[in-house]
C-alpha cells in the first residue's frame, strides 16, 4: 500500500514539471537558520551560505530571501539543476524518490505553488522554517564541532585540535563565515526577533534546534509568545538531546511543553530526540549523555503530553550507528505498540550525516551491508501490523536509500580511514572511553583504519 506521503510526492511532481523538472518549492518555503554562524540554506542538503548582514538591517526576510536562493530560484525556474542540490539530482537520477519531490507535496510547500508561480523573484515568508540561536549544548557528539557546541569548545580550548587533516575540531577551522558569534548582541538573531511578528502568522512549521535548545533562553522566549499568541495551524517541533543538565531545566521545559499540548493552542507538537544509536553505543558517539535519562525522559513525554502530540527520533546516519539500526527498529516499534492507540505518535527519520567524511557510512565496507539488510527485513515483517504501529513505506524507502549510499563508497577512502582511526583513538584517550570495548563488531575497522595511517 502507498502512504499517503508517497502519494503527495507523486502528485507534486505533475505539478513541478509543469514548470520545469527542477522545480523544488522548499527552495522557497523552508529554511534553516544558523543564527549562530549567520548562515542558511533551504532544505538540509545544499552547503549552508552567509547571509548578508548588511541586507537584514533593512530587511529581516533577507535572512531567507539571499542572493544565492534567488539565484537557485531562477535556475530551477529556467530547468537548470542547482549544485546545491545534488543530493536529490543523484537520487532522481537513480531512479529513486526525491526529498525534492517529497517535501514540495507536503501541506506547507504545495499549498503555496500558484503564489510562488505568480512572482518566483519576490521576497518570499516561508512556511517551514528551522533555527538554531546559539551553540550552548553539554554534549560532544563524536561528528560535531565547537561551532554546534560549547562543550567542544571547551574540549578544544582546553586540548587543542584532534590530529585530523582538515582540523574538524581546530578553533581556526572556526573563522571567516564559520566563526561563532557571540551570544550577546548577535545581529542575526535581532533580526529575526524583528522578522518574527510577519514570519509568526505565516508559518506551519517551526523548529527549534541547537546547540541544545533546553539550555536556550530564546526558546522559552517563543514558547511564552505561542502561549500569549495561540495558533491552530502551527506544528512547532523541538530537536534536543533530552538530557538536560539539570533537573530544574528539564521541569521548566516540561512544564511549558505540557501547557501549549494541554491548552491546545498549536495543532501539533513534535519533539525530536536525537539518538543515533542504542545503549551504551549510544552514549559513546553522543558523548555526555546518560542514556537511561533520555529513555526516562521519552516515556515521560510520551506519557505526560496528551493528544495527537508526537516524538520523533532523530537518527543521524554515521558509521558507528550502522550496527544497532535493527535494535533500534524493535525498540521504536515496541515504544509505538505502547503508546499509539489512537494515533502513531513515536517516529524517527533517518538523515545520512555528510561531515566529517571519516564519520559518513560510505566508508565503511561490503562486511557491514547486513546491519542494514537486517533491519530493513525487520521492518518489512511489521509493515502491516496495524494503521497505529507499522513501519511506513517512505520509512523502509529512506532505510534502503541510505543503504544504497554506504555502498556506493566514497572518494578517498584511504585517507578518511586514517582520519577515522586518529579522531577516535585520540577521542579515547581524552574521555576515557574504548571504541572496540563498545563496538568489538567494528575491531577489523577500525585495524583497516590504523593501517591507512602507515
Amino acid at each position: 500500500m502507498v502512504s499517503d506521503y508517497m502519494s503527495q510526492a507523486e502528485q507534486a511532481k505533475q505539478k513541478l514539471d509543469r514548470v520545469s523538472p527542477c522545480m523544488c518549492l522548499a527552495k522557497w518555503q523552508q529554511t534553516s537558520l544558523h543564527l549562530t554562524t549567520g548562515m542558511t540554506n533551504s532544505c538540509y542538503h545544499p552547503p549552508l551560505h552567509s547571509i548578508d548582514q548588511h541586507a537584514i538591517k533593512t530587511n529581516p526576510s533577507a535572512l531567507h530571501n539571499t542572493v544565492e536562493k534567488k539565484q537557485q530560484r531562477q535556475q530551477m525556474i529556467d530547468g537548470i539543476r542547482p549544485d546545491g542540490c545534488s543530493y536529490c539530482w543523484r537520487m532522481e537520477d537513480n531512479g529513486k524518490m526525491s526529498d525534492r519531490l517529497m517535501r514540495s507535496g507536503e501541506p506547507w510547500a504545495i499549498e503555496e505553488y500558484e503564489n510562488i508561480l505568480a512572482n518566483p523573484q519576490a521576497d518570499v515568508v516561508p512556511t517551514y522554517v528551522e533555527v538554531d540561536f546559539n551553540n550552548a549544548c553539554n554534549f560532544k557528539c563524536s561528528y560535531c564541532s565547537p561551532q554546534f557546541s560549547t562543550a567542544w569548545a571547551q574540549e578544544v580550548d582546553e586540548q587543542g585540535a584532534y590530529p585530523t587533516q582538515p582540523p574538524h575540531n581546530d578553533a581556526t577551522h572556526f573563522q571567516g563565515q564559520n566563526k561563532v558569534l557571540p551570544q550577546k548582541n548577535n545581529p542575526y538573531v535581532e533580526a529575526f526577533w524583528q522578522w518574527w511578528p510577519e514570519l509568526y502568522p505565516k508559518l506551519k512549521h517551526f523548529r527549534m534546534t541547537g546547540g541544545e535548545p533546553m539550555m536556550d533562553k530564546n526558546t522559552y522566549k517563543v514558547f511564552e509568545y505561542v502561549i500569549d499568541n495561540p495558533k491552530q495551524d502551527l506544528h512547532l517541533n523541538v530537536t534536543s538531546n533530552f538530557c538536560p543538565p539539570n533537573q530544574q531545566l528539564g521541569d521548566q521545559y516540561f512544564d511549558m511543553v505540557k501547557q501549549i499540548c494541554d491548552q491546545q493552542l498549536v495543532e501539533h507538537f513534535m519533539q525530536f530526540v536525537s539518538l543515533d544509536a542504542w545503549g551504551s553505543r549510544a552514549e559513546y558517539i553522543r558523548h555526555g549523555m546518560t542514556f537511561d535519562t533520555v529513555m526516562d525522559n521519552v516515556n515521560r513525554y510520551l506519557t505526560d503530553i496528551p493528544g495527537r502530540n508526537s516524538l520523533t527520533f532523530i537518527i543521524t546516519l554515521n558509521n558507528l550507528s550502522v550496527s544497532s539500526l535493527k535494535t533500534m527498529m524493535v525498540h521504536i516499534l515496541e515504544l509505538r505498540e505502547r503508546y499509539s492507540s489512537t494515533y502513531q505518535r513515536v517516529w524517527f527519520d533517518t538523515p545520512i550525516l555528510r561531515q566529517p567524511e571519516w564519520q559518513h557510512i560510505g566508508l565503511l565496507d561490503a562486511s557491514f551491508d547486513h546491519y542494514f539488510a537486517e533491519a530493513i527485513q525487520y521492518m518489512r515483517e511489521h509493515q502491516h501490523v496495524s494503521d497505529m504501529v507499522a513501519f511506513r513505506d517512505f520509512e523502509i524507502i529512506k532505510m534502503e536509500r541510505a543503504q544504497q549510499i554506504m555502498m556506493q563508497g566514497i572518494e578517498d577512502k584511504h585517507i578518511h580511514k586514517a582520519n577515522f582511526w586518529r579522531f577516535f583513538r585520540t577521542h579515547d584517550a581524552r574521555r576515557g572511553t574504548d571504541l572496540i570495548n563498545t563496538f568489538p563488531e567494528y575491531r577489523t575497522f577500525f585495524g583497516d583504519c590504523q593501517q591507512a595511517t602507515r
